[in-house]
């Protein structure tokens, strides 16, 4: 059994009815989908994602994503892994070139239902499919010299926190943003 995933989605208290309705939505894949945690389910699985932000919160850390042609947040694929923090974590790390970074909260900053359409990876059809996606709020340096992850994104910068929701060319990111700015700013 998934316990540590089911755990993370249970504790999760949604701040509003998007999160209330895809909460139980994950709650009921996590059940009965043995494999949530891969890729190799073709309809949906989970990923972790963050929003990393400097000491003083002004800030967010954004990488040019290769596929979606777009300013956006770090984060990957469980494969596997039922710690999401950690994933986020990995991802942010291997996707910036910043070493030193650290939760704000072990507690998720939000959950979403994300829909990917069809695209190639490496030269290989990626159908379309759901990303069940735990954000985690993190922070860096932005002191700290940053790195291309050349095969993932073209481009790793910190941007003002309220410029992220209007530099991004995804639509269904823009209040997603918004959402995890609010949020960032009442963490203590």
């Amino acid at each position: 059994m998934k316990q540590i995933l089911l755990d993370i989605i249970k504790g999760y208290k949604p701040g509003n009815e998007q999160e209330e309705a895809e909460k139980e939505i994950m709650l009921e894949f996590i059940k009965s989908n043995d494999n949530c945690l891969l890729r190799e389910n073709k309809i949906a699985h989970f990923t972790a994602s963050s929003w990393i932000v400097n000491e003083g919160r002004t800030k967010v850390l954004m990488v040019y994503h290769n596929i979606y042609q777009s300013w956006a947040w770090t984060g990957g694929h469980a494969d596997g892994e039922e710690d999401l923090e950690n994933v986020a974590v990995r991802e942010a790390k291997e996707e910036t070139g910043v070493s030193n970074i650290r939760p704000l909260s072990h507690e998720p900053l939000s959950l979403e239902i994300l829909c990917v359409n069809s695209h190639y990876k490496k030269g290989i059809f990626v159908p379309s499919h759901l990303h069940f996606n735990v954000t985690y709020p993190l922070q860096a340096d932005e002191k700290e010299e940053v790195k291309i992850k050349a095969d993932e994104n073209s481009g790793v910068r910190w941007i003002d926190l309220q410029q992220a929701p209007l530099i991004t060319t995804e639509e269904c990111m823009k209040e997603v943003y918004k959402k995890l700015n609010n949020r960032v700013s009442i963490i203590r």
